[in-house]
């Protein structure tokens, strides 16, 4: 096998997975990330069993149960008498059938296990502060160029999320989509919380044009909660924008009393609140030796939990396809074609299962009645893939 210096532009969870999956094949890696630390944005993230394998192949496995919560269901409630619409079994029955488990967590807790790993691997080199300029290929080389310095390799990979330099300096300048939709995120404190906030699973209430989703993360010290109205308008992209609780407690007036005491229990510095952008669908990922990863290429929205899987995943099947195929420019463009139906359907399922949960009188109601089959049905294509084996 061909040893390759590789270059990832982004220190996200897809970027720092790819450099770990990279490095286990004996690959050198060098990461350019524009902040000048790591960033710890966003509160939980589900990691499915998709994901999860991916993680345990290259180590993680322990930290990530340490860090984790194991959620025991999925229960889906009607937003104003709370009653069960469907539940799903997780827990050990995920574990059997998958192979792996289903977790929840802090974000902040996965990029730090990211990191240390990351840290201890003597073929990683992840530099901070580094804005870059653009590249340039030349030959087999390709070059990257920033504020002081440039950094040259065989491949580069464009793991820079949803407002990717890398992709515009591709593709062009690519305007956002408002979805017409604007998410809360807020951590609740677990102490002195009403017990049925602290159910051991996630609990999605769906109602007319919203939704709210809550689940335990931080080892049960923290309730996740995310909930998304539709909106007319809104001018910017951020996962920053402050808000205040009273705000969430107006959105959601008239929903079932656990969750108001829920909202009015919120960590109030720390509420959120950003609008729900995606973009147009890339025809490709790539020219030449650049490609692109995550949601640099296939931004995903919420709706299924996926958009973190689907860079871990991104992440093995690269890393592979460069590990098995002679031709730099032909792996890259068989990672392309394996990944691009796969990513194309969960982020047209995610836009889907935004219309589903809001969904209105009568639609609501056949919605309800065909929940448990369409969820079966959904988890078993999204959970039984294996990037480890796809290639």
């Amino acid at each position: 096998m061909k040893v390759l210096n590789v270059l990832i532009v982004g220190a996200g969870i897809g970027g720092l997975t790819h450099a770990l999956c990279l490095s286990l094949a004996g690959h050198r890696v060098t990461i350019l990330e524009a902040n000048p630390s790591a960033e710890f944005l966003g509160a939980g993230i589900q990691i499915s069993p998709n994901a999860t394998k991916v993680l345990q192949s290259i180590g993680l496995g322990p930290a990530l149960a340490r860090a984790a919560t194991v959620p025991e269901h999925a229960t889906f409630r009607h937003w104003r008498s709370g009653a069960s619409i469907h539940q799903t079994r997780l827990g050990s029955v995920i574990t059997e059938r998958f192979g792996a488990p289903y977790y929840h967590l802090l974000r902040s807790d996965l990029m730090r296990i990211l990191l240390d790993a990351v840290a201890e691997d003597a073929r990683i080199d992840l530099i901070f502060g580094v804005k870059v300029l653009g590249f340039d290929v030349n030959g087999d080389a390709v070059s990257v160029r920033t504020q002081d310095a440039n950094f040259t390799g065989q491949v580069l990979v464009g793991a820079d999320g949803i407002h990717s330099s890398i992709r515009q300096s591709l593709f062009g300048a690519q305007a956002p989509r408002f979805t017409g939709q604007v998410a809360w995120r807020f951590l609740v404190p677990a102490a002195g919380l009403d017990p049925s906030a602290m159910a051991p699973g996630v609990t999605a209430w769906w109602g007319p044009g919203q939704h709210f989703v809550h689940y335990l993360v931080g080892q049960g010290q923290w309730v996740n909660c995310v909930c998304v109205l539709e909106s007319t308008q809104w001018a910017q992209e951020s996962w920053l924008q402050g808000g205040k609780i009273t705000e969430v407690v107006e959105d959601f007036k008239g929903w079932h009393p656990s969750l108001a005491a829920l909202i009015n229990a919120a960590d109030a510095p720390e509420v959120y609140k950003w609008a729900l952008f995606d973009r147009p669908e890339l025809p490709s990922w790539g020219v030449g030796p650049v490609t692109l990863l995550g949601d640099a290429c296939h931004a995903t929205l919420p709706f299924m939990a996926q958009g973190a899987a689907m860079a871990i995943e991104d992440a093995a099947v690269l890393s592979r396809c460069l590990q098995q195929g002679s031709e730099i420019q032909t792996s890259l463009k068989r990672y392309e074609a394996m990944r691009k139906p796969r990513t194309t359907y969960v982020q047209r399922a995610s836009q889907r299962n935004g219309r589903v949960f809001h969904a209105r009188p009568p639609f609501s109601w056949l919605r309800d009645q065909v929940a448990p089959w369409a969820g079966r049905q959904t988890m078993a294509r999204l959970y039984e893939y294996d990037a480890l084996a796809a290639v």
